[in-house]
C-alpha cells in the first residue's frame, strides 16, 4: 500500500521553489522577533520573593520559592557604580524606597556571573521600568530592546531626573567599568 504522496512538483513550478524556499526559511528564522520575546519559545518563571538586601540599583538578594537564596540583576537596566558619587548611592537608596519587603520575580536569563536577570514587580508595578522613569538608571541597551524602557528614559531625559541632571558618565555605567 502507497501512502498519499504531496505532489509538490504540481503545486509549486520548479522556478518558484527556490523563492518559496527562501520565505518559509527567513519566516522559521524571524519567528522569534515576529512572535515576540517568548511568546511559544520559553515561557517565564515566576516566583515571589522576600527581599533580603539590596546593594546598589541594580541588584538585590532574595530568598525565592521559600527557601532559595538568590541574586538578582535587575533585567534592561543599568545603574552607576557605587563609586560613582553621588549617583550611585542615590540609585542604590532610590531602589531601597520602592521594593516592598515581599516581591514577585520573572525570570529572564543568568547572567555569567550566575546571577538571575529578571524583573521584579510590586504587584503590578515593574520597580525595573520605575528606576528609569526616576532617572536612577539608564537603559542598558545592549541587553534590552523594550520600547517601554526608551520611553521611560526619554521622559526622565526630558525632564532631567536623577542621572540626567547633568552629563556624565552617570549616564552610561557600562562605559564607566569598562574605563576604571
Amino acid at each position: 500500500m502507497t501512502g498519499f504522496r504531496i505532489p509538490w512538483h504540481r503545486l509549486v513550478p520548479h522556478h518558484q521553489r527556490v523563492t518559496v524556499f527562501w520565505i518559509v526559511s527567513g519566516l522559521g528564522i524571524a519567528a522569534p522577533w515576529l512572535l515576540g520575546d517568548g511568546f511559544l519559545f520559553a515561557p517565564r518563571s515566576e516566583s515571589a520573593c522576600i527581599v533580603n538586601s539590596i546593594y546598589d540599583g541594580d541588584t538585590m538578594r532574595a530568598t525565592c520559592g521559600g527557601n532559595e537564596k538568590v541574586k538578582i540583576r535587575l533585567y534592561c537596566i543599568d545603574t552607576p557604580e557605587m563609586q560613582q558619587k553621588p549617583w550611585g548611592t542615590e540609585s542604590r537608596d532610590h531602589l531601597r524606597r520602592i521594593a516592598p519587603r515581599t516581591v514577585r520575580l520573572v525570570e529572564h536569563d543568568k547572567d555569567r556571573y550566575g546571577r538571575i536577570v529578571g524583573e521584579v514587580f510590586n504587584d503590578e508595578t515593574s520597580l525595573n521600568l520605575a528606576m528609569v522613569a526616576a532617572g536612577h538608571a539608564a537603559v542598558y541597551p545592549k541587553y534590552c530592546s523594550e520600547s517601554r524602557f526608551f520611553q521611560a528614559q526619554n521622559r526622565a531625559k526630558s525632564q532631567r531626573l536623577g542621572i540626567w541632571e547633568k552629563p556624565g558618565d552617570q549616564q552610561r555605567p557600562w562605559e564607566w567599568r569598562r574605563h576604571k
